[in-house]
């Protein structure tokens, strides 16, 4: 594993597959898990998303011993939450979690929603047991101070009922992840190519191909085409395309990531367990499910 200093922005993918979890021998190599992000900026570490990643996320959290730890949601559709009741950490009393929320329309809360979630007959544990949780709102588009101090840009992204994306920026190195977005909207396109410019490493939603995409307009999703054209205009250094749809198999995303590469040497395909590390902006060593790697 990489060493993480006080210079160091690294971001680990611990589910990448878009609408719901798809486990079976054709998603091995990429995963299966659903949306869910651990950043580490220095001596801060946030979650985004609690997909079904989110349950072993925990319990990597759980074993470094935090007291604290910040959980930004970008969206609460079913893929991007239905891990938070196995989320370790937010049972323990001893462990201070921040649910934070910024697309949530106004009249509603987070807390609404998660207790919705969490309520027979769906499940039978109610948000009581969420031991020292904290629901945080704040609107999408601004800023956000964490409970760990550390401060996280947003921009909200086209999708379906509101979503939002974050950057993190931290001592010359810099992380965008656009998880659920829909271009062709061109005011929310500027926003978000403005969003992410200059930005190391950039998540981009690319669930559907071009071929597939006239099929699937208004369900607030991209295309890996879209991914590149948006890293090239930007000044993007790495796209990283990301939210496969669940009938992606592992042959096709090798095959499509051959594709990307041959468009944009630095483009990639996320991959679960996967870890990304910058110092300075550039790309150091790095793990794939514990197989250190070359940057």
């Amino acid at each position: 594993m990489v060493e993480h200093d006080d210079d160091t922005l690294s971001l680990t993918l611990w589910g990448v597959r878009g609408s719901i979890p798809a486990p079976g021998r054709n998603t091995v190599r990429y995963g299966g898990e659903t949306a869910c992000f651990e950043v580490r900026a220095g001596p801060h570490t946030l979650v985004i998303d609690c997909g079904s990643g989110v349950r072993a996320c925990g319990r990597a959290l759980a074993r470094r011993g935090l007291e604290q730890i910040d959980v930004i949601f970008t969206h609460t559709h079913m893929d991007h939450i239905c891990g938070l009741p196995f989320f370790c950490l937010a049972y323990d009393p001893a462990v201070e979690v921040n649910l934070w929320g910024g697309h949530i329309p106004p009249g509603g809360t987070l807390e609404e929603i998660v207790e919705r979630l969490m309520s027979p007959p769906i499940f039978p544990v109610a948000t009581s047991a969420l031991n020292n949780t904290r629901f945080r709102r704040f609107k999408g588009g601004n800023p956000i101070t964490l409970g760990s101090g550390l401060t996280v840009a947003s921009t909200r992204l086209n999708h379906p009922g509101n979503c939002c994306g974050y950057r993190i920026d931290w001592r010359g190195s810099s992380i965008a992840i656009i998880t659920d977005h829909e271009h062709g909207n061109p005011k929310m396109d500027a926003a978000v190519a403005e969003f992410v410019t200059g930005a190391d490493v950039m998540i981009y939603d690319a669930m559907y191909l071009d071929t597939e995409y006239p099929r699937f307009v208004g369900w607030g999703h991209s295309t890996p085409t879209q991914a590149l054209a948006l890293a090239a205009r930007s000044g993007v250094t790495t796209p990283v395309i990301f939210h496969h749809d669940p009938d992606r198999t592992d042959d096709a995303l090798d095959a499509l990531g051959a594709d990307l590469v041959r468009q944009m040497p630095t483009a990639e395909v996320a991959r679960e367990g996967q870890t990304i590390s910058l110092r300075g902006g550039e790309r150091i060593r790095e793990s794939v499910k514990g197989i250190v790697t070359p940057a």
